[in-house]
């Protein structure tokens, strides 16, 4: 019994190991783009859905409205989600530099305002090149012009571009960016490998037309998450090998960690929800392989007290768990340059097999609070 245990624990980690390797590879075949000067002719709508963000959507205002990007090719447009505080007046008061709002009035309980929300601002825009972006969200001047540069150059369908965190006030919150910074790499390297899989909805653009030829939202609407992933999934079985990641930093959207432990379990149960419609069952059954092998170990750990051989059977998949990632982070925290956040993994990587085992159960198995709202 013990020897069957060790040889599936031990084919688990090898499984991880694979994913690393190949993660590693995909993030190593993204090629930083030389973004050179250009005349840009695209029309370029920016996409903000938001619900009570009074408290930080003036700066992304602001930081749109700084773009080096020309101003008669930008359309921006908010879409306010039934907010409950100065949210619609603050955006109202950008109107005079050309910002447009518009307001959801759903009389009727839906289980995805927002993608109801970025679906309705596309139907009003007047640009041929969504970029959807989050209203808490910070970004340099060059960060449209450096998407539609690699748009115009590589004359792609999709673009997914680096999303990390800042201005970090806790341990906590910087365990959080050396997490995130795991699952952006993730995204970026399948795309490196050619299989589109994940992204995050804070910085991804994709062309209007092809929004509408995948059907938008529908089939993946019963869902109050995966505007972005879904989204990029369909586009990928249609349009295979036209989706880029743009590893380049003038590109980077900068957002905040969660203050507490509740609201980060909140966020990562809403994101795990959507694994379920992923069409790539192979994702999906590699996705359940690690939580097996996270499993296993918890599972080791807790045989351990009975007998000292799975103590050291654990300790040998921790180390080379631990020597994966490492190597898998080392490039993805140097482009963001936050290498000194390395110095977390040895504190972050037991917690996050914890993390990845609850997630994983309680995000498709129960309802959560998100904007206040409880969906599913």
């Amino acid at each position: 019994m013990i020897v069957i245990h060790s040889i599936f624990s031990l084919l688990l980690t090898g499984l991880y190991l694979l994913v690393l390797i190949y993660l590693i590879r995909g993030w190593a075949n993204l090629k930083q783009p030389i973004l050179k000067n250009f005349t840009p002719t695209t029309k370029v709508t920016v996409l903000i859905a938001a619900r009570n963000e009074e408290e930080r959507i003036n700066f992304t205002i602001e930081d749109i409205l700084a773009q080096d990007y020309p101003k008669h090719l930008v359309e921006v447009i908010i879409v306010d989600d039934h907010s409950t505080d100065r949210t619609t007046e603050i955006i109202l008061s950008y109107a005079s530099q050309g910002i447009k709002l518009l307001q959801l009035k759903e009389d009727k309980p839906l289980n995805s305002y927002k993608k109801k929300a970025i679906a309705e601002a596309i139907r009003i825009s007047t640009g041929d090149f969504m970029v959807a972006t989050d209203a808490d969200c910070r970004m340099g001047k060059q960060w449209l012009s450096s998407i539609v540069s690699y748009y115009e150059s590589e004359q792609l369908v999709m673009i997914s571009s680096p999303v990390t965190y800042f201005e970090e006030k806790s341990l906590f919150e910087n365990l959080q960016t050396l997490e995130f910074s795991y699952l952006i790499g993730i995204g970026a390297a399948f795309i490196g490998n050619k299989r589109a899989s994940t992204c995050n909805g804070a910085n991804l653009a994709y062309r209007k037309d092809i929004f509408y030829a995948v059907g938008g939202f529908k089939g993946i609407d019963d869902l109050a998450s995966g505007d972005d992933e879904l989204l990029l999934q369909k586009v990928a079985e249609r349009y295979p090998g036209k989706i880029g990641f743009l590893k380049h930093r003038d590109a980077i959207v900068y957002t905040h960690a969660k203050h507490t432990l509740q609201e980060f379990l909140q966020q990562r149960r809403r994101w795990a929800s959507k694994s379920t419609k992923y069409k790539d069952k192979k994702v999906v059954a590699m996705a359940v392989g690690i939580w097996l092998f996270n499993l296993s170990l918890l599972v080791n750990v807790c045989m351990g007290f009975y007998n000292v051989y799975f103590f050291k059977l654990v300790l040998v998949q921790f180390l080379l768990k631990y020597a994966f990632e490492l190597a898998f982070l080392v490039p993805i925290t140097s482009f963001f340059k936050r290498k000194k956040l390395l110095a977390l993994l040895l504190m972050l990587s037991p917690i996050h097999i914890i993390y990845f085992v609850y997630v994983g159960l309680m995000g498709n198995t129960r309802k959560y609070a998100w904007k206040g709202r409880l969906v599913r």
